[in-house]
Parts: structure tokens; C-alpha cells; sequence
């Protein structure tokens, strides 16, 4: 068996505590707020005016525009305004950092990296690259944001990071124009919840509707009927699917490493996890980014899908479909024989490959790949979207052993058939090496998606769910290591 060089790189990301966004702070109850509320009218003016100068001076240098987040978290709780109130915007600001908090959104981790082309290439050298890193980072309570990080790659592909500028910030989010009913009652039909009670929401629905028009339809069950158990897992479903479709957008001129896209809505108030970021091109030659991820509510997990053509508005979407489940999906970079084509793991153990006419929705699932070697026989999944090689298409993988050791492999799949498997590694590529073994997550080595560049795979990944480096591979060495797949599955049976 070839001994593969890989070359650990002197990369590393780790996690800044001090990266803080701006959440809103609802202090428990409605009761609560309107106490808050009377105590600060109660202040006289001048002394409300020194307070807010003091928080501004304490803050404004951690969040630009610290106004306009104070201003926003007061239009959430203006509605608790005493009426006979006529207030400065001064009182207004203040309300407003009452019903502030900061949230560091690194602290517990910063792990599970993808890795792909800068859509804007513009004034690189010639045999350089630049290029875009998405992380998940976890902090209090484990809930999970995506964060982004940009650089080159030179031609010897060593790694230029560019500086990470000093704020974080989240982007506004606007509500789909308009929803299907159809797309409600088959999402409704995969949770289970496709009944009676649904089905009697579903009926006072047209075709095709708003959040406005579901909202006055929900909340007024809410009022006719009682409030039993069903009927709030239904509603809360319903608003789950419905918020979960939305656009996000930054604010022009904000930095790569400034963008952080927050779970905001309780549907998925644990978290955006696993971020697999693929560069798309369609059959007209457009191209434009997807990712898949899943999001967590404390509870449930949804299959979720997020396209961007520039990184500075994201379109989300819920994936649906019989085979849209579990975690662990990952998009090829183009449609095959006019189809998409998926990677999955939907039974928590071997790869399945899927294929669809619409990227939203998944029906269709063969096994691809089962556990065979003694470092992966727990599960084996993918490690990202594959990679177009002449050869075929590189999946990388990982694989769960012994003590839940987390290691990455490889294996190849026929280019114009990518049901069939190839070639295989027999070893795995990369294993915890001594200083990764400790962590949130011991021994793991763990990445959601690596690319070529130069003749070498460039592969980001995360050490035990705590930190990232960086590793670069030989391709021809690489391929040259991979073994007839066959001949693999009847070493490791010996």
C-alpha cells in the first residue's frame, strides 16, 4: 500500500471568545418587560442620558452602529409603552439596550470547516487562488452558527489568510413573498403530523398564500380550539416550515470574516450545523453556491438547503422528500445526466446516493457504500461534496471506530455513473494525531468539504469539535493509493 504524504499545514483556526454579536433579551415574561419598562421611564432625564452616553462608550467599539441594534430590540417592545408615554428616541435607545445582550458566538468551538472557490477572483496572480472558508461555531448553551473566513492559496498553496476584522454581525431576514400549499402538506405528511387538525388548517389555505394570511389562520385556531398538546405541535410546526424559508442578507460593504449567520427564531434555536459549502454550476454555465446543513431545535432536526451567489444574501430553504432525513447531505458541483445528485447517509450508518429534477426535493435513495474497514465499521459518511476529478469523482469520508475515533478516507466513484464505486483507501487518510486528540469531542478529525488546487487536495478539518487545520495531498499520489473497490471489500473480509 502507498504511504500517502499529507502535508499539515501551519494553518489553525481556533475559537475567539471575544467575537460577540448582538441578540435580543427578553427577560422572561411579558410581566417582567413592562416592569423593566416602568423602571426605566421612572429615571429622571438627565440621569437616563448619562446612562445610555455609558453604555454606548462601553459598546459602540464591539458592534458597529450600536444605535441601531438598541433602536431595533425597543421596536420589539414597544407595544409595552405605557400609552399616556410620548418618549425621546434618547429613552427609546435606552428601553432598547435594557433588551440587549451579548452573545459569544465562538466560545465553546469552532470546528467542522468547508472550503471553496472566492466567487470574486479578481486581481490574484496567476497559478494563486482565493478562497472561502465556512465554520460552524458553537458557543453558550451549544448553539450553533455558520462563520466565514476568506484567503489565498499561492501556488505552492500555502495558506495567505486574510485579517478577520473586528465585528460580527448578523444579517437582516426577510419572509418568503409567498408559499405552497402543497410543500406545507408534504412536509406536514414527513413529520407525522398530516392529520385531522392539520388537514382542517391546511383547507382554509389558497394555493399559494403569505406569512401574513398563515399567520391570522393560525392564531385564530389558536382561539377556537383548545390548546391541547396535537394542536400546538401542529401550529408550532407549521410556523417552523414557514420561517424556516426566508432570505438573509448582509449589509453591503461588510467583511467576509463579519458574516454570521445565527439561528434567530426558536425553530432552530440550537443551531445551523455542518455547513457543506459546494461551488454549483448548472447546465448554462451559471454558477452559484449551495450548502446543505441541518437545523436543530433543541428537539427535531431539519434537512435544510441555503443557496448564495455572492455570500452577502442567502436564500434558505426546507428540503423535503422521503429521503430528506438525517444529517449528512452533501450536493455534487453539477447536475448528471440533467439530474442533482446527493450524497447521504439517511440511516444513521452507510452512504446513499440520491438524485432529483429539483434541488428542494429528495424521494430517491440507493445504497452506495456500507462500513468494511475496522477504522469505519460503527458508520461511515461523507466529508463534503465530491470532487471532479478525470479519474472519477473523490468522496472523501469519514469513518467511526474503536472508541468512537473519528477518521477521514477516500474513496471513487465512475464519473458518469457515480453509483458505482470505484476504487477505495484501505488505511484512512488522515487519523488524530497526539495534539488533536483532546477537545469538546475527543479524538476526532471531521470536514464538511475540501477542494483541488494545484494538483493537490486542500482539505480543512476539525480537530476533536474544538479547533481547524489544514491539510494539502498529492492527487496523483492520492488516486494513485485508492484500490479497485472490490478488491478492498475482499482484503478487509479476510
Amino acid at each position: 500500500m502507498n504511504q500517502i504524504p499529507v502535508r499539515r499545514t501551519e494553518a489553525k483556526f481556533v475559537s475567539d471568545p471575544s467575537r460577540v454579536i448582538t441578540k435580543f433579551y427578553y427577560p422572561g415574561s411579558q410581566r417582567q418587560a413592562r416592569h423593566v419598562i416602568r423602571r426605566v421611564l421612572s429615571l429622571p432625564e438627565e440621569r437616563a442620558k448619562d446612562i445610555l452616553a455609558q453604555v454606548c462608550r462601553d459598546f459602540s467599539h464591539r458592534h458597529r452602529d450600536i444605535d441601531k441594534v438598541f433602536r431595533s430590540h425597543f421596536n420589539h417592545v414597544e407595544k409595552y409603552v405605557p400609552p399616556q408615554h410620548t418618549l425621546p428616541e434618547s429613552r427609546k435607545l435606552l428601553i432598547g439596550s435594557y433588551f440587549t445582550n451579548e452573545y459569544s458566538i465562538e466560545a465553546a468551538g469552532f470546528f467542522n470547516p468547508s472550503i471553496v472557490p472566492h466567487p470574486n477572483q479578481r486581481k490574484v496572480r496567476e497559478g494563486e487562488m482565493r478562497f472561502i472558508l465556512s465554520f460552524r461555531a458553537t458557543g453558550e448553551g451549544h448553539i450553533s452558527s455558520i462563520e466565514f473566513r476568506s484567503g489565498i492559496l499561492d501556488k505552492y498553496n500555502h495558506v495567505i489568510m486574510d485579517p478577520v476584522l473586528r465585528y460580527a454581525e448578523t444579517p437582516d431576514i426577510a419572509m418568503r413573498p409567498s408559499y405552497d400549499k402543497d410543500y406545507f402538506d408534504r412536509k406536514l405528511k414527513e413529520m407525522k403530523l398530516r392529520n385531522s387538525i392539520s388537514a382542517s388548517i391546511l383547507k382554509q389555505l389558497p394555493e399559494t398564500f403569505t406569512f401574513k394570511q398563515l399567520q391570522i389562520i393560525l392564531e385564530a385556531e389558536k382561539e377556537r380550539r383548545d390548546a391541547s398538546i396535537p394542536l400546538r405541535d401542529i401550529i408550532n410546526t407549521i410556523y417552523w416550515i414557514a420561517r424556516s424559508n426566508h432570505e438573509r442578507k448582509f449589509r453591503r460593504g461588510t467583511h467576509i470574516s463579519e458574516r454570521v449567520l445565527f439561528p434567530v427564531s426558536k425553530e432552530a434555536v440550537k443551531g445551523l450545523e455542518d455547513a457543506r459549502f459546494v461551488r454549483f454550476t448548472d447546465t448554462d454555465g451559471s454558477v452559484r453556491y449551495y450548502a446543505t446543513y441541518t437545523a436543530y431545535n433543541g428537539i427535531d432536526i431539519m434537512s435544510m438547503i441555503t443557496r448564495t451567489d455572492d455570500f452577502e444574501t442567502f436564500h434558505f430553504n426546507t428540503l423535503s422528500g422521503d429521503s430528506a432525513r438525517d444529517k449528512g447531505m452533501a450536493l455534487f458541483p453539477r447536475k448528471i445526466d440533467g439530474k442533482y445528485v446527493m450524497i447521504s447517509r439517511i440511516d444513521g450508518e452507510n452512504l446513499y446516493l440520491m438524485s432529483s429534477d429539483i434541488v428542494q426535493v429528495w424521494n430517491n435513495a440507493e445504497i452506495l457504500q456500507t462500513p468494511v474497514h475496522h477504522w469505519e465499521l460503527v458508520q461511515i459518511g461523507n466529508c463534503g461534496s465530491p470532487i471532479e476529478t478525470p479519474e472519477g469523482w473523490l468522496l472523501i469520508t469519514h469513518g467511526v471506530g474503536p472508541m468512537r475515533q473519528y477518521s477521514i478516507g477516500a474513496i471513487l466513484l465512475d464519473l458518469n455513473d457515480p453509483s458505482k464505486v470505484i476504487a477505495r483507501l484501505e488505511e484512512p487518510l488522515l487519523v488524530p494525531h497526539a495534539t488533536e486528540r483532546e477537545g469538546y469531542v475527543p479524538n476526532v478529525v471531521y470536514s464538511c468539504g475540501g477542494m483541488i488546487h494545484r494538483g493537490e487536495l486542500v482539505l480543512p478539518y476539525a480537530m476533536s469539535d474544538s479547533s481547524c487545520g489544514l491539510v494539502t495531498v498529492p492527487m496523483d499520489e492520492l488516486l494513485a493509493a485508492l484500490q479497485p473497490a472490490r478488491q478492498v471489500e475482499e482484503v478487509a473480509q479476510k
